[in-house]
């Protein structure tokens, strides 16, 4: 496991991701939650929107909540197109390309995604796949009707050659590996 997260560390700071990592998940809340705090102080007109998935319960939505004023699990198309940050809780990853990758057939996933400047995702270090044939063995396409693969924030290149960052989607992806989390 350890070679496998080296791997997608490297891969994924190569493309202007943040790869961070910690042995339990209250270690990853505080780390977002100050992160969070950090970049969001006085603005509360902008949201915070975290979509549904399989990692927190009840009480961690609490406590995140009580920390993060303007934090929301009530993702909506306007919410999330005014938001500062999106959360999403990713399913799995690929080493050996640093790509998160994960099931957004419902609209909250891809909302909180794409649409905030910043992207903020947690995901489980056991869930690292090497590479997306290993994937497949365990996430098959005709299991979901949606799988969406992130690497890094949005870049675009365009006709004129010119790397433009976060104009598709987020100028900055944070990626949150949290060892204690179980594998989908």
């Amino acid at each position: 496991m350890e070679s496998l997260f080296e791997t997608f560390r490297a891969r994924a700071q190569a493309v202007s991701a943040e790869v961070h990592r910690f042995t339990a998940k209250s270690e990853a809340l505080d780390f977002i939650a100050e992160f969070l705090e950090s970049q969001t102080a006085g603005a509360t007109e902008s949201p915070v929107v975290w979509a549904d998935g399989p990692y927190l319960d009840s009480s961690d939505r609490e406590r995140m909540r009580a920390r993060v004023p303007a934090l929301t699990f009530e993702v909506t198309r306007e919410r999330a197109a005014s938001a500062a940050a999106g959360i999403t809780e990713i399913e799995w990853s690929i080493a050996d390309t640093g790509t998160l990758a994960g099931d957004f057939r419902t609209a909250e996933r891809r909302l909180a995604s794409t649409l905030p400047p910043l992207h903020i995702a947690l995901t489980c270090t056991r869930a690292i796949q090497p590479d997306l044939p290993a994937l497949f063995t365990r996430l098959h396409p005709r299991q979901s009707s949606y799988i969406s693969l992130i690497t890094g924030p949005s870049r675009t290149a365009d006709i004129e050659r010119v790397l433009t960052i976060g104009v598709h989607g987020p100028k900055r992806l944070i990626i949150v590996f949290v060892d204690e989390l179980e594998a989908q």
